[in-house]
């Protein structure tokens, strides 16, 4: 069309076909200047309206849209859009996509079919796609929303392409993901449980997800807020009033708070924590917020643990030690008529002594068991020979079948057993010279059967009114092959009964 002048009156112009589209900025103005009739699609003037009004909607709009139309897929994109595809701007103007998008074209020429196949609109978030737009190849994504775009006979004309690009986004995330399993890694490896950051004016407690875990909290609750005593209900309840107050005393001072505590037990042992922080204070002198972090110092807790019972059984062990030698030594007087076989018959137990306590060695010093298997009555006789006399008296009788010892199992029989020799030696028929032991076993129902029992020792009153710590190291040997241990205390001696699984004595 042309403009026809009116002399009789004033009339606007009429826009001629060539200049479509009217306005749509610097894309719109591209659209205007290229020749369109060296293209597929023709000139302006022989589009479909359908095509038109598509793009006079997409110019102005400022989201990121690039139109394909037709069988070629000829590329139309408004002012939002072309940043996105960098180099290929605007040489991808009024060409099939096939042309710009060569390196993609066989991922992207089946969504663009899709769509115009099927009629329906294709969605998807972070799609990733491999373009080449700046000299150089690159992973990128976009959430995009692709549709049809229907001519006036209802057929798919063209695709609607609404994207937006999300590499930053998920290159992002990716990077905070690395980050955090880094963090937990650091975590792991320092012991460290979380961290966190109380609003003391809301009483709101933020925490990681690792620490609300530890705490029986759930980790989405931790991280929108929960109050200081849901965290506090965590914590076991000897410890509770403890914590409460040097939380109170921190926030009172500004003094730093440090405090070691245990948590209530969550399928398994009581954990041990050691808690780390500073009440942080508003410009009107006011507690504003408590920060710090919980660090898992379980493992350094058992080995204090362990390294206290070690000292405790070692104090044990030497007074022991002490008391049998004072007990062989006398023993060995008694039988011996001259210094010369007292002093044999004193090296002779002190060498029995010793094969004892290799039976009993690892157990002490936490190293492994013997490499070999050996028997019931091995351990009960080896056990038992530093007490001889040699002086032709029966002073022991030991009797039961040949039943084997595990690896593993030898080292807390025999450490019973020695506890069991050694408190004879010291209270019971071994400390007199005419006391003597009978000690049997036998297999019966799937266990070990052992019955200690000492006669002419001294005369027992009474049951004694708490046992001391050979009776404690007695009572975990055997707790330790699942066993049982029962004391009878007759005035003429002690007899004491010991159940053992023949499935953990062959351990």
């Amino acid at each position: 069309m042309s403009v026809i002048p009116d002399p009789g009156r004033k009339t606007a112009p009429i826009q001629r076909d060539d200049a479509f589209p009217p306005g749509g900025g610097q894309m719109g103005a591209l659209i205007r200047a290229l020749d369109w009739s060296k293209t597929a699609l023709g000139p302006i003037a022989g589009w479909p309206a359908s095509l038109k009004s598509a793009i006079s909607l997409m110019l102005p709009a400022k989201a990121q849209i690039v139109l394909f139309w037709g069988p070629e897929f000829i590329a139309f994109y408004n002012d939002a859009y072309a940043p996105t595809i960098g180099d290929k701007h605007p040489r991808a103007l009024g060409l099939p996509a096939r042309e710009s998008w060569t390196e993609l074209w066989d991922d992207l020429e089946p969504l663009l079919r899709q769509v115009l196949e099927t009629g329906e609109t294709l969605y998807a978030k972070d799609r990733p796609f491999y373009i080449e737009r700046h000299g150089y190849p690159e992973n990128v994504y976009f959430d995009i929303s692709y549709s049809p775009i229907r001519d006036a006979g209802n057929a798919v004309g063209g695709v609607l392409c609404i994207v937006s690009e999300t590499t930053e986004r998920v290159v992002a995330l990716r990077e905070l993901a690395k980050a955090q399993e880094r963090l937990s890694q650091a975590l792991n490896a320092s012991g460290m449980v979380g961290t966190f950051d109380w609003d003391v004016q809301s009483d709101t407690l933020y925490s990681d997800a690792r620490l609300a875990e530890m705490f029986s909290i759930a980790p989405l609750k931790a991280k929108q807020g929960a109050p200081w005593a849901e965290y506090l209900a965590g914590i076991h309840p000897e410890d509770v009033d403890r914590i409460g107050k040097a939380v109170s005393q921190t926030i009172a001072t500004g003094e730093k708070y440090v405090q070691e505590y245990r948590l209530l037990p969550k399928g398994g042992s009581t954990r041990w924590v050691e808690a780390r922080g500073e009440c942080l204070f508003g410009d009107n002198g006011k507690p504003s917020r408590f920060t710090g972090v919980v660090v898992d110092i379980t493992s350094q807790k058992e080995a204090q643990e362990r390294q206290r019972l070690l000292a405790q059984e070692t104090n044990h062990r030497v007074k022991n030690l002490f008391a049998i030698f004072h007990g062989i030594i006398s023993l060995s007087a008694r039988s011996a008529r001259t210094p010369q076989e007292m002093a044999q018959s004193l090296r002779g137990r002190l060498d029995a002594l010793m094969q004892a306590k290799d039976l009993i060695r690892p157990g002490i010093m936490g190293a492994e068991a013997h490499n070999e298997r050996t028997t019931v009555d091995a351990v009960v006789r080896t056990i038992l020979r530093p007490y001889d006399d040699r002086d032709g008296r029966q002073r022991f009788v030991v009797s039961g079948p040949d039943l084997p010892v595990g690896t593993q199992a030898v080292t807390s029989l025999a450490l019973a057993l020695h506890e069991i020799a050694t408190n004879a030696a010291k209270y019971g028929a071994l400390s007199e010279p005419n006391g003597s032991v009978r000690v049997r076993w036998e297999a019966q129902a799937g266990n070990l059967q052992l019955k200690w029992e000492e006669i002419g020792g001294p005369a027992i009153a009474a049951p004694p009114q708490a046992g001391g710590f050979g009776h404690i190291l007695i009572d975990r040997s055997i707790g330790q092959l699942g066993g049982t241990i029962e004391y009878e205390w007759r005035p003429e001696g002690l007899v004491l009964s010991l159940t053992v699984p023949l499935d953990r004595l062959l351990s």
